[in-house]
């Protein structure tokens, strides 16, 4: 394997996160779709998709959001959403270098912590986190909307 490079995801890495996406959620994702959402989160500063690059291959993505807060002085926070390392390189150490280059630009932002949610089935990423140090110390809920 070569050296992995974390950076922002461009325009040009489109096609490999779609491929990506798919492998997570199982069905097409369509990419005009994708191309209109990706102008509008790329212009939008509060926002960090990071990928993953072992050469020309797209190995793993995160998205990072920072949110700002009314509460502990306006302190902001992280969320974390689709946290994904193709099939082929799991246990190669891409995913934690995806998330330690998350928690690098919310300490920079002064964020007063990150916090995800993970479906309750997936036990290996559940100690994945753990194994970064997050900790299972809330509830989460969701609701349907579509």
């Amino acid at each position: 394997m070569s050296t992995i490079q974390i950076g922002r995801i461009t325009q040009e890495d489109l096609i490999h996160l779609k491929q990506i996406y798919e492998e997570l959620i199982e069905e097409p994702t369509d990419l005009a779709s994708l191309e209109k959402q990706f102008k509008e989160l790329d212009r939008d500063p509060h926002y960090y998709l990071l990928g993953a690059k072992d050469g020309d291959e797209l190995a793993g993505t995160v998205m990072g959001v920072i949110c700002r807060d009314l509460i502990a002085d306006g302190r902001p926070f992280m969320v974390i959403e689709n946290v994904i390392v193709s099939q082929h390189h799991h246990r190669k150490g891409v995913g934690q270098l995806l998330m330690n280059e998350l928690e690098r630009i919310a300490v920079e932002h002064h964020c007063g912590y990150m916090i995800l949610v993970s479906s309750g089935h997936r036990t290996a990423a559940h100690r994945f986190y753990e194994n970064l140090g997050y900790t299972e110390d809330v509830r989460g809920f969701r609701k349907p909307l579509l």
